[in-house]
């Protein structure tokens, strides 16, 4: 018969939790700030407040960080898209509120664009070998296909949408826009990160988004 666990040894796994979440957010902020190569885990060791042994001994080395940092980094975002509810709502309304979702994440968290730009220079190997990652990214496209195929059983969308195809556009719209948005400010002398630039630039995402999706 298994014992139950005592007291010690739960409270000894809260705390490797706790060490764990405050090690990859202190190195999601020094991945986000140098990138990988650029990052170094003496100031991840300060920033968290930890022993630098301790980082190593719960992630090996500097590459299994970044790559576990990447899968943090999904998992929060595809968590809150879970909690948007999708397939409860109506499917103009659902891809709506994606868009919007995706832009506002964007937005707020800086951060999960430039970790992107750096896992893209070295072309995505810690995503490629993560099966984690991959299991993150498909219910996100598995809600998205029910929308789809429920507007086109209605009426309300054409058929033939590949669901990973319109993320890609979806996200696409926001992040080229955010990613780019000084030198395009400096190209177009406008700020494109101003209050009326923002507005203006989501309710043309869902206009170029929704005009796709709508049957005639």
């Amino acid at each position: 018969m298994a014992r139950e666990p005592s007291p010690a040894h739960e409270e000894r796994l809260r705390d490797a939790d706790r060490s764990q979440s405050t090690i990859l957010a202190a190195a999601r902020d020094e991945f986000a700030e140098f990138g990988l190569g650029g990052a170094r885990m003496d100031r991840i060791a300060e920033r968290a407040g930890l022993n630098k042994r301790l980082i190593y001994y719960y992630f090996d080395d500097k590459e299994k960080l970044f790559q576990s940092v990447l899968e943090q980094a999904y998992r929060d975002i595809r968590e809150q898209e879970m909690q948007l509810r999708l397939t409860e709502l109506e499917p103009a309304t659902a891809v709506r509120r994606l868009v919007e979702f995706t832009w506002d994440y964007y937005l707020a968290h800086p951060e999960f664009l430039t970790l992107l730009n750096s896992a893209n220079l070295h072309r995505a190997r810690h995503l490629a070998e993560s099966k984690r990652a991959r299991e993150l990214n498909s219910p996100v496209i598995e809600t998205l296909a029910t929308v789809l195929e429920r507007g086109r059983r209605e009426g309300t969308f054409r058929g033939g949408v590949d669901p990973v195809q319109l993320y890609v556009s979806i996200a696409g719209l926001s992040y080229f826009y955010l990613s780019n948005s000084h030198t395009l400010s400096a190209i177009f002398g406008r700020d494109l990160l101003a209050a009326k630039a923002r507005s203006e630039r989501l309710s043309h995402m869902t206009e170029v988004i929704l005009g796709y999706l709508l049957h005639d």
